[in-house]
């Protein structure tokens, strides 16, 4: 297995649930949990903590949070906790098994005589490692992140850029602060700088692109399933009556389903990022935002675009947010005779898909059934790759529903926000709710292949 990240971890515990394998894992990194070990240090899920992580290790304590931008809502954890979150996973339920290999700080490469070879980068070691089923790739679809990665812009000597979590570093405060980027570690950034207490009209925002973000508040476990499944409908009723991918989102922004900072600028761009209604408040406080597409060049007087410049000084702060988060590269079998590589089948939460693919490794033996029941799909981008996932979502429930086991792990995992629906089935909202499925469902379907033509 190479990463222990989200992905990586949540394979490999329901492999490890549903098979006898071995599994060996190797990671770069010193410790696992992925980019969370170079994340920014204020940031936070966006999705609540008890629909992430792995499925047999619940996360968080199942709290609603009382102050601050996430009131009202279920807990979100931050970097620090789910780093300790992971190293707990590891170090009290996979070495524990006798079948899992932690290899930190390691590379793995294949040798020219097709052996699998593990080298340490602290020591240089080379250690061979038998591969008896198969080599899962949890980095295909690796993205970047400005802690670890150098701005898509060039920037003159004497410039002040910083990545968004060098931040909590300043000694002095600067003169202004311009953040550079438009999605969730852009937002994250504006609304904890607000909530220090520095005042938006020294924050100058460049935003390239729109978002549509999905309200946290149809998002929310326990209590708040009722209203998620009414979300579901709100999106299956959208999905059969309208008449264009604007249109869909257009319906759904007006149930409150999806938001925009501007709501006078059209959004090109829809990552399923979640906010509150609360940090959009505040994001809308800052009036300086700049549209004039991609940073090239920051120099120490001027930011230059494309074909436009604006000013900037020495004594201003550039805060560097610009990073490719989801990686979208060629689309390949997830499963292969030697080879499983993780990446996304339908629209979800992160760390239930790949789970999900844990379980069909260790439960179905033929190949060409896997990758019927599990055909890739990119990374969503454009408003239109939403609607597109979502479509898949509803072709691989039908496909899944062939297979008793994988049903039965679908229905039980904490992961699987639906998972929990039945505790509410007397709710009005789920009555009302399975009403709309049954009166949209099939043209929902229908209209959604309609409109992604």
């Amino acid at each position: 297995m190479i990463g222990t990240g989200a992905a990586g971890m949540a394979f490999t515990d329901t492999l490890l649930s549903h098979s006898d394998a071995t599994v060996s894992l190797v990671d770069r990194r010193h410790a696992p949990g992925g980019h969370w070990i170079d994340a920014y240090p204020f940031v936070h899920l966006h999705q609540p903590s008890a629909f992430y992580g792995v499925s047999s290790v619940p996360l968080g304590q199942g709290t609603v949070s009382q102050t601050g931008i996430n009131a009202g809502f279920h807990e979100a954890a931050g970097a620090d906790e789910l780093c300790a979150y992971y190293a707990q996973v590891m170090d009290q339920h996979f070495l524990p098994t006798g079948r899992v290999r932690h290899h930190p700080c390691s590379d793995h490469s294949i040798g020219s005589d097709g052996r699998h070879l593990i080298t340490s980068r602290l020591t240089g070691d080379v250690q061979e490692v038998r591969v008896r089923r198969k080599l899962v790739d949890t980095g295909y679809l690796e993205g970047r992140i400005p802690a670890t990665s150098p701005p898509p812009f060039e920037v003159a000597e004497g410039v002040r850029c910083v990545p968004a979590g060098d931040i909590v570093r300043v000694i002095e405060p600067p003169e202004r602060y311009v953040v550079i980027g438009t999605g969730k570690t852009a937002l994250d950034t504006c609304v904890w700088l607000l909530l220090q207490g520095v005042s938006a009209s020294a924050i100058q925002w460049i935003r390239p692109r729109e978002g549509w973000w999905l309200n946290r508040r149809f998002n929310q476990p326990g209590e708040g399933l009722p209203e998620f499944f009414a979300g579901v409908g709100l999106q299956f009723k959208a999905m059969a009556q309208a008449t264009s991918v604007d249109d869909v989102f257009a319906r759904l922004e007006a149930d409150g389903f999806f938001l925009r900072v501007d709501t006078t600028v059209a959004p090109t761009m829809s990552h399923g990022a979640m906010v509150s209604e609360t940090e959009l408040a505040l994001l809308r406080q800052i009036g300086d935002v700049v549209r004039r597409g991609h940073v090239r060049r920051i120099e120490r007087d001027r930011i230059v675009f494309d074909d436009y410049s604006i000013p900037t000084s020495p004594g201003t702060l550039h805060v560097h947010c610009a990073a490719v988060g989801l990686a979208r590269p060629a689309l390949r079998p997830i499963f292969e005779a030697d080879r499983v590589t993780l990446q996304p089948m339908f629209w979800s939460f992160a760390c239930y898909p790949a789970a999900l693919l844990g379980v069909v490794e260790a439960t179905i033996a033929d190949t060409d059934e896997k990758n019927r029941l599990c055909p890739p799909i990119r990374y969503w981008d454009e408003p239109r790759d939403y609607l597109s996932s979502y479509l898949a979502l509803l072709a691989h429930e039908r496909a899944r529903a062939a297979h008793p086991a994988i049903t039965a792990w679908a229905k039980g995992t904490r992961l699987n926000p639906i998972s929990g629906l039945g505790a509410h089935r007397e709710h009005p909202l789920v009555t009302q709710t399975w009403g709309e499925l049954k009166h949209y469902g099939a043209a929902a379907a229908a209209n959604l292949v309609s409109l992604l033509r």
